[in-house]
């Protein structure tokens, strides 16, 4: 890929300290329910479940948490009735943004994430005004240490990965969707542990922002993550690390 966000970069190191357990089993509870009514609770029949459940296992959710997910989603269990809804915009400096959410009650969440990007430097725009910019990638992310990056990155490649990209201490996998389990199951059969494994949008082009709009940026995106109904997060900024490492010093 020509581009990588910053933001997955700082996502996993944010998630490395980050207590908030709660609420990332809260997220992909959702996420599997949503894929069970869609596409059925086989989770063999069903990719987007598989997925779903591959993001539960990434973070030790137990299976009992899992399997109620799925009845929830397929009516054999009583469950809140999600919709699915995606947002585009932009932040600070004009980078895009894009939000994918799941709600029970679609005019609070629009509310609330208008204030929030409003409130932080940017706007929601028109649907498609910065979609164009993705691709629906698969990106895995595992541990880099211990790991010799040219081996690691033969049997990804050989499994149907298309990238290998070594940040900071993890190696980020980015494959397409037809050979993201692929590569999944390559990793599962080496007892590669995966930190996350998802389908995610993945920008063609990078855009490096200064240190006043990239502290704006983060702070959204920061928000717009933390909102119970937002499921992912996507940009297209990019930062030194000159400027990164000024921001660093101030926290």
């Amino acid at each position: 890929m020509s581009g990588h966000s910053k933001w997955s970069t700082i996502k996993h190191k944010k998630a490395a300290t980050d207590s908030k357990r709660g609420k990332v089993f809260t997220k992909i509870i959702k996420e599997i329910t949503v894929a069970a009514r869609v596409g059925g609770g086989d989770v063999e029949a069903n990719p987007r479940l598989r997925t779903a459940v591959l993001s539960a296992k990434s973070v030790n959710m137990p299976q009992d948490n899992i399997q109620r997910a799925i009845k929830k989603g397929t009516g054999e269990l009583e469950g809140a009735n999600y919709e699915e809804i995606g947002y585009e915009g932009y932040g600070s400096g004009g980078v895009a943004i894009l939000v994918e959410a799941v709600t029970d009650n679609k005019n609070r969440t629009v509310s609330e994430l208008r204030t929030l990007f409003g409130k932080n430097g940017g706007n929601i725009g028109e649907n498609g005004c910065v979609n164009w910019m993705f691709q629906r990638k698969g990106l895995i992310v595992v541990e880099a240490k211990g790991r010799d990056e040219d081996q690691f990155m033969e049997l990804v490649l050989e499994a149907g990965a298309d990238d290998l990209q070594n940040n900071e201490n993890h190696f980020e996998i980015v494959t397409s969707m037809e050979h993201f389990h692929n590569v999944c199951i390559a990793l599962e059969e080496k007892d590669v542990p995966t930190i996350s494994a998802e389908l995610a949008q993945i920008p063609d082009n990078t855009m490096e922002v200064d240190e006043k709009n990239a502290r704006s940026i983060l702070k959204l995106m920061d928000l717009l993550e933390d909102h119970d109904d937002v499921q992912k997060v996507y940009s297209n900024f990019d930062i030194s690390d000159e400027v990164m490492a000024a921001l660093d010093q101030e926290s």
